[in-house]
């Protein structure tokens, strides 16, 4: 760790000394590559719960060290019949881009999405534990560190992101989410109407954009991410990708430690 990060998190750390700060959570990325699963979903949608369900599944604590997913509500559900608390315009732009990467502008629900390509398997693989370690048997392309302090509404997050290759570094982009797991809906209208839904890893802040990088291939960031009220367990995930490909370059997941 250089003197400009140990730097920067003591400032953090300072700035939060009269805010009642009761935790403060630090993780670094491994050598490999780790997995990035999105999956792309809506309370509206009546196919959708089951694989709601086989994400959840991915909540192992050893597991988050080689996959990190993430459920990503989009909205185009919400004018159906019934609108997803969770739903964001931002993940439905998202799920677009990825598939305009892949020169196709068909989305669905529920599209899984493993290191940035479409994984249909997802239905008939079950446990994806053997394409994990396929993408884990690759070297990691970034290095990412996540310091987060957290507060009774607010986390302070700093990120840190080293990308070696200057070839990795043209179109690269950094991606950071609040991800909170323990989550229930009583649906009461459209396709799921009368059912109690669960979800986990669903994203309820997302911040994306360029990566600034100085001559080292160094690109630092600092946010303040507001706490939902509702209870469940949060982390904070970072991911690097390029994209002009979606090729995911380094991702993980910070648990945050209790407010």
């Amino acid at each position: 760790m250089n003197a400009s990060w140990k730097k920067l998190l003591t400032m953090a750390a300072l700035s939060l000394g009269s805010t009642a700060v009761q935790a403060d959570c630090r993780a670094t990325s491994p050598d490999y590559s780790v997995a990035l699963i999105e999956l792309y979903t809506s309370e509206g949608c009546d196919s959708c719960p089951p694989a709601d369900r086989w994400l959840s599944r991915l909540s192992d604590s050893s597991e988050r060290k080689r996959a990190v997913p993430l459920a990503l509500h989009v909205d185009y559900w919400d004018r159906l019949g019934w609108k997803d608390r969770f739903a964001s315009a931002a993940f439905t732009e998202r799920q677009y881009e990825e598939m305009r990467r892949q020169h196709s502008a068909f989305v669905y629900t529920p599209q899984v999405f493993m290191q940035g390509r479409d994984f249909t398997q997802w239905r008939t693989v079950g446990d994806p534990a053997a394409v994990i370690a396929a993408i884990n048997a690759h070297p990691a392309r970034a290095t990412i560190e996540l310091a987060a302090e957290t507060g009774r509404e607010s986390a302070n997050v700093n990120l840190r992101l080293q990308v070696p290759k200057r070839s990795d570094r043209a179109h690269a982009v950094i991606a950071v989410a609040l991800v909170q797991s323990g989550l229930v809906s009583k649906v009461e209208a459209g396709e799921n109407a009368g059912k109690r839904l669960a979800h986990d890893h669903v994203v309820r802040q997302w911040r994306a954009g360029p990566a600034k990088f100085d001559a080292a291939g160094e690109a630092q960031q600092q946010l303040v991410l507001a706490l939902p009220t509702e209870a469940g367990p949060l982390s904070i995930v970072a991911f690097a990708e390029d994209a002009e490909t979606g090729e995911v370059l380094q991702a993980l997941a910070l648990p945050l430690c209790p407010r």
